[in-house]
């Protein structure tokens, strides 16, 4: 972001915004000055994220978009920037999981978690590059991949070899699309305290202990946490940050 005016209004869209990490996101960008879109597949399941993000006296733009349709995105992309005036950052955290033993996993659902959360990041990264290399501004994506992508665990062969894939496609555009100065990076969150993994957790005790036990400082992450990530990487302070992939994980893959 190297181009944009000295006190210049900064636009970021997010996608996934209505649950899991994207409203802690969609938060943390709007306190530090963004105006923002935030996106869901059913616009309506926006409106805890605009309540909470309503304090801060940004600009916020809810928007329908469904990652696997090239129309949704078109249109999607195009209203920000139209709402906008542009944008700056692109947050792909839209996604979705699931656990199945390898000898189970069907073709549907291997396809179908590749299209959200592989094709359809590339999909809005390319929308949105589309746009910054127009504009002649710069900017930077973050792609929100997971430490499943990085390490094996059990049951998660749809998902983990996924956001393996995000990793890679992080790297290839981080290279192509330097020239540009669009940095490109990912960061890899281990578990993270949401409200439907804490639900999981309350259903399933003894899972939930298997898996503390495994992360040396004794405690999985928050969702500010991860916000305060994607913070940090689109600020002027990651300028010279691109192709990299940033662990959140309290030690779990160094173990």
């Amino acid at each position: 972001m190297t181009n944009t005016p000295k006190n210049a209004t900064k636009r970021a869209l997010v996608t996934g915004a209505a649950r899991g990490l994207g409203p802690a996101i969609a938060l943390g960008l709007a306190r530090d000055g963004f105006d923002i879109a935030v996106t869901a597949t059913n616009a309506d399941r926006l409106a805890d994220t605009l309540a909470a993000v309503a304090p801060t006296g940004c600009r916020v733009i809810p928007l329908a978009l469904d990652v696997r349709s090239v129309t949704s995105v078109e249109q999607a992309v195009a209203k920000a920037v139209e709402s906008l005036g542009g944008l700056d950052v692109l947050v792909n955290n839209a996604g979705i999981t699931a656990r199945t033993p390898a000898l189970e996993v069907t073709l549907e659902e291997w396809n179908e978690i590749f299209r959200v959360n592989v094709t359809g990041a590339l999909l809005m990264s390319q929308q949105v590059a589309r746009h910054l290399v127009s504009a002649k501004r710069g900017g930077c994506i973050i792609n929100i991949a997971s430490t499943h992508g990085l390490i094996g665990f059990p049951q998660r062969l749809s998902y983990g070899t996924s956001k393996g894939a995000l990793i890679q496609m992080t790297r290839m555009l981080a290279i192509e699309w330097a020239p540009h100065d669009i940095r490109v990076n990912a960061i890899a969150p281990g578990t993270v305290e949401t409200t439907s993994r804490n639900e999981f957790f309350a259903a399933n005790p003894a899972t939930h202990q298997a898996m503390l036990r495994r992360v040396p400082v004794g405690r999985f992450a928050t969702p500010d946490e991860v916000a305060g990530m994607v913070s940090y990487l689109a600020s002027p302070a990651a300028a010279y940050v691109t192709g990299q992939t940033l662990i959140l994980d309290g030690g779990l893959t160094a173990a």
